[in-house]
């Protein structure tokens, strides 16, 4: 299946929040969302926009955004549907206003390795880790919204990427996965 502008499947364009924690892939499979034409901006990159953003944090080096203040900077700007269909990339991007999510998940052991190549603190790393072991994304979204997730660790790039594709060109059902990725159901921890 060739994919071009997702105006092939949608006839509006839409926000989709690619959410997970750090050292998941969201930014591999962003840049394969942008190759087939989705407009791709970072959370971040919209914080420093509205002005939402800290300095960076000596103790974690991460720069804080104060996602409250963000959300209602955006409202009025994201009151109607984009034009064109954006993906927002980044761990906090499914607490914005945004039409549907995709939460990558990525298991426990591969996602310790991944985060200690980044050379993050172990305080960082085991706090990431619990995330994705309580699969924190979830309790923290919108019901009404409708997500998906994929296991970044069993599944390659191109098929993680096929498979939102398709979610996307399905309108987006199932609205939610019938089961959910559970770690410790799969003896992952």
């Amino acid at each position: 299946m060739s994919f071009g502008l997702l105006d092939v499947y949608m006839d509006r364009g839409f926000r989709l929040a690619l959410t997970g924690t750090p050292g998941v892939g969201k930014t591999t499979i962003a840049s394969q969302l942008a190759d087939v034409g989705y407009q791709v901006e970072t959370v971040q990159d919209i914080a420093e926009r509205f002005g939402c953003i800290d300095d960076v944090d000596s103790e974690d080096g991460a720069r804080p955004i104060d996602i409250d203040d963000l959300n209602t900077q955006i409202h009025s700007e994201w009151k109607n549907n984009p034009i064109k269909s954006i993906v927002i990339d980044g761990h906090l991007s499914h607490l914005l206003p945004v039409d549907c999510v995709v939460i990558l998940r990525c298991s426990p052991s591969i996602l310790r390795k991944r985060l200690t190549g980044r050379s993050y603190a172990e305080q960082k790393i085991s706090g990431n880790v619990d995330w994705e072991i309580l699969g924190s994304a979830w309790a923290e979204m919108d019901d009404a919204v409708p997500a998906i997730e994929f296991d970044s660790s069993s599944d390659g790039v191109e098929t993680v990427f096929q498979r939102i594709m398709d979610w996307v060109a399905d309108d987006f059902k199932p609205r939610r996965p019938l089961r959910l990725i559970d770690w410790i159901e799969r003896g992952e921890v």
